[in-house]
């Protein structure tokens, strides 16, 4: 347990870690320049208080070097104040003096947060900077590659299966019949989608379904043959009259009809055991058709028709809503199933999906245009909730912890233009005094 408990642990505190590490580096830094700019600031002050004071004590005689020593050191002073004064009135009230115009970002922070959303959203969520990310980024290839790994694949599959059931509530208004009348010729004689058929008409078969919806047929042909009986007696009768003439159809007619009527009685039932040898031979013949339709396209366009001629057969479309309840019962018991036909179907459907959006240029370019074309369209919307996000977050802040967030992150650099302030005031007053004295001669 040790052994792998510790590598977890480390894990789960490496992003903690970075960041106080990361801040103590701020923080260390922002203080180390802070010192530096405030001494520079103390040491230019000391020299002006020397610069002054020794000629005054009579330490030393005055001089022009002197002289332009103190105007260096009056302007740095001056200048390091200034740069400091205007530092610190970004971030806070400086001496805690509430002078006006002073603590500026945390009075404006709501300002701030709104402006920061606004050019974030609109500099850097441009369309062509989209399309540009779009086409840099090889979005099918991503889609294929996240739709094969297992867990994205299991989920996908466990949310196909539990939208089935609604998808067939709103097809129970007769599209369903219609819809499948359409849809499956087309997927039976489709080069690409003959695969997905054979895999799910495969998986229907080892589920047993197709003896279901056999016995259905059965049923319901038992169901017409004693329903239309006496036209059926009656229809046998007349033709063997017609063969035999009429003394014949009146000696046998009737004896012929029944016999007749009899053994489709007998044949029917001897299909309906499910262990009879008529439904092996079924799915034998089913499971090589299945392979037929995988492997040879005229057969694929031969039973394509077929489907159509039969869903068209005006005694189909009178059984057509009974067997569309038996199929959708049998289908929504086995969507409960993880090891079901149906979640067979759905994985075989979708890895060819991957496939297909992995090396089919076609489906790639569509895939590609319609994400630019949706992302462009909803782009401006999504321009106005990020900078309303973006406002809302830092509007939530509190001012001080904002404040000192900032500071730690830029105020380094800050400190710095106090450095220079400093520095550039010593150099300007130093200078203009050589240059005035130049010009206009000693003072006094």
């Amino acid at each position: 347990m040790n052994g792998t408990s510790a590598p977890l642990h480390r894990h789960e505190g490496v992003s903690s870690v970075t960041s106080s590490s990361a801040e103590a580096d701020a923080i260390a830094a922002l203080r180390t320049a802070r010192r530096i700019a405030s001494g520079l600031l103390l040491g230019m002050g000391g020299v002006m208080l020397l610069a002054t004071g020794l000629p005054a004590w009579h330490y030393v005689p005055d001089s022009t070097a002197l002289e332009m020593l103190r105007s260096g050191a009056r302007a740095g002073v001056v200048g390091g104040i200034a740069d400091w004064f205007a530092v610190t009135a970004l971030f806070r009230h400086p001496l805690g003096l509430p002078i006006p115009h002073t603590a500026i970002l945390p009075r404006q922070q709501k300002r701030l947060g709104q402006g920061l959303g606004r050019f974030i959203s609109t500099q850097f969520f441009t369309e062509q900077d989209v399309i540009r990310a779009l086409q840099s980024v090889d979005v099918p290839s991503m889609l294929a590659d996240a739709l094969r790994q297992p867990e994205t694949l299991a989920a996908v599959t466990r949310t196909i299966r539990r939208t089935v059931p609604s998808l067939l509530d709103r097809l129970e208004d007769g599209r369903a019949s219609a819809a499948i009348n359409r849809a499956l010729p087309v997927l039976l004689k489709g080069e690409t989608t003959a695969p997905i058929m054979a895999r799910a008409l495969r998986a229907m078969v080892d589920s047993e379904l197709h003896q279901e919806v056999l016995s259905f047929i059965l049923d319901r042909t038992k169901r017409a043959v004693q329903k239309r009986e006496p036209a059926l007696r009656a229809f046998i009768e007349e033709r063997v009259r017609e063969q035999g003439g009429r003394v014949v159809g009146w000696a046998i007619g009737a004896s012929v009809a029944g016999r007749v009527l009899s053994a489709l009685y007998v044949e029917l039932d001897r299909v309906d055991p499910r262990n009879s040898e008529l439904r092996e031979g079924f799915t034998q013949w089913v499971r090589q058709e299945i392979d037929r339709l995988e492997t040879d396209p005229a057969r694929r366009a031969s039973l394509g028709r077929g489907v159509v001629d039969v869903l068209g057969h005006e005694s189909l479309k009178a059984w057509s809503g009974e067997l569309w309840q038996k199929l959708r019962s049998l289908a929504e018991a086995d969507l409960e199933h993880d090891d079901g036909w149906s979640a067979s179907v759905i994985e075989a459907s979708l890895l060819h999906l991957a496939d297909q959006m992995k090396y089919e240029e076609a489906l790639r370019d569509r895939i590609t245009r319609g994400i630019s074309v949706s992302v462009i369209r909803v782009l401006p919307s999504l321009r106005e909730k990020l900078s309303g996000f973006i406002a809302s977050v830092m509007g939530r802040w509190d001012a001080s912890v904002l404040s000192t967030k900032l500071e730690q992150r830029v105020g380094r650099d800050l400190q710095y233009i106090r450095i220079n302030g400093t520095i550039v005031g010593f150099l300007v007053g130093a200078g203009l005094d050589a240059v005035l004295r130049l010009c206009f001669g000693p003072f006094g």
